[in-house]
């Protein structure tokens, strides 16, 4: 199906209804448009008089200011509920006559009225994406308002479909693609910041790279989501040698593909899994094109680890660290202390042994580890591979995980065992060298407090 052409039929229809029809509104500017438009969209019928609609609380929306905002979600939250006496009967039916006719009723009377609200906002010119940007604004003022998480529940809910895996597109990044979907690649970029078109080409034009992105149909020139990738000839521990034009150089026969940055490109998306189908995409893609390529590691960044050691060595009372080991970790402290080699000799045993404990002991309260990129390549089926200290020596490296990296590696015949034991029974599936790293716990090697 060719979802452009209805998209631009819709619009057409849109252009052309709007000069004939005339909608009285209520409400006083912006605010009390969106507002009044909002009520109005769940109470019309028809598509074309209902995009008219769409498109016009769209342009309203954008102009309302963050108080504006509050009050349009704040309606949606209150108004746009399931009717309880219409919830409770439904019920009481499928209670006396379990049949499925009474449970789609149920199920109809149980649905949020705002799911029909965006479903119908999204029949305006551009309404996908516009949805994706009201998200945007609603995460924001979700941290002060936490009464609105109905309302991000549902518009959750009709993203997974929306943005199915089946309808997503896997296109190569080049230094052929258009400029502007070239621009949003070094504006999207999130862990190794892309200086400029030199900096950029270096990571897409040579024969040793790969970028990767997919695109959805409503969001044709706006990726969601992209990966780069360097072919090489061994696992990396350093990040500085991939980036750098001055250090890469082109494998010969690479039989390593390095993911080494995936950057999410709409924070209205948030919470919409597709990394995990990226990376298996272009694994499997990468394995038919180059049949040399055996293994497939990331180069991740722990931007988790740097706060959790200083929480650590700054505690009283850390079960976690012994006296001497708070005064070696003092070094960090110290300016420009990755440019001091005994430093650096100083430091790197207890960094390695600290960053294993912490991937394979510190925990949330839901039992998953601390570190959000563990948390991601674990759950997609990855192994904890190496620890590389140092690894990141930039002022982000040192400010999130003190020039911490680590390599997941993705095994193909394992990924869905490990995959398996990490979602059911939270186990973190290390390698031998990791492992032993972190062999015995910490707390154990504390003196026993006297009674």
């Amino acid at each position: 199906m060719n979802v452009s052409f209805f998209r631009e039929l819709l619009d057409s229809i849109v252009d052309r209804s709007r000069a004939l029809t005339t909608l009285t509104l209520g409400g006083n500017g912006a605010h009390g448009d969106a507002l009044e438009l909002g009520r109005q969209l769940l109470s019309r019928r028809g598509e074309s008089s209902g995009a008219i609609l769409a498109q016009r609380i769209v342009m309203a929306y954008e102009r309302l200011d963050d108080a504006g905002k509050l009050a349009f979600f704040t309606m949606l939250s209150s108004e746009f509920m399931p009717d309880t006496d219409a919830v409770l009967a439904a019920a009481a039916a499928y209670s006396n006559s379990p049949s499925s006719s009474t449970m789609r009723a149920l199920n109809r009377a149980l649905e949020s009225p705002r799911q029909e609200f965006f479903r119908r906002l999204n029949f305006a010119p551009g309404g996908t994406q516009a949805i994706v940007r009201m998200r945007e604004d609603l995460l924001r003022l979700l941290k002060a308002h936490p009464e609105l998480r109905p309302v991000d529940d549902d518009i959750v809910h009709l993203f997974g479909s929306w943005f199915n895996r089946g309808f997503l597109v896997l296109r190569r990044i080049d230094w052929s693609t258009p400029a502007d979907i070239l621009e949003k690649i070094i504006q999207y970029e999130a862990v190794h910041e892309i200086n400029g078109w030199d900096d950029l080409k270096r990571r897409l034009d040579p024969r040793d790279r790969r970028c990767y992105a997919f695109f959805h149909p409503s969001l044709v020139d706006d990726p969601l989501i992209f990966v780069e990738v360097a072919l090489v000839r061994d696992i990396p521990g350093s990040i500085d040698g991939l980036i750098t034009a001055e250090a890469a150089i082109s494998a010969e026969d690479p039989n390593t593909a390095v993911f080494y940055s995936i950057s999410n490109c709409q924070k209205g998306l948030a919470g919409i899994s597709f990394g995990n189908f990226l990376i298996k995409q272009v694994v499997t893609d990468l394995a038919r094109e180059i049949p040399s390529l055996k293994t497939f590691v990331t180069l991740s960044p722990v931007p988790g680890f740097r706060a959790w050691l200083d929480g650590e060595r700054h505690r009283e009372d850390s079960q976690i660290l012994t006296p001497s080991e708070i005064s070696t970790l003092s070094v960090l402290d110290q300016e420009d202390w990755q440019n001091n080699p005994e430093w650096m000799k100083l430091l790197k045993p207890l960094l390695c042994e600290l960053a294993a404990h912490y991937f394979l002991r510190e925990k949330r309260a839901n039992g998953q580890p601390l570190d959000p990129v563990a948390r991601f390549h674990l759950g997609n089926g990855a192994r904890l591979e190496r620890i590389n200290w140092p690894g990141d020596l930039s002022p982000r490296g040192i400010a999130q995980a003190a020039g911490l990296m680590v390599n997941y590696l993705y095994d193909l015949k394992d990924i869905e065992k490990n995959h398996e034991a990490y979602a059911e029974h939270g186990k973190v599936v290390a390698s031998p060298t990791v492992m032993k790293l972190a062999k015995t716990p910490r707390s154990k090697r504390l003196p026993v407090p006297a009674s």
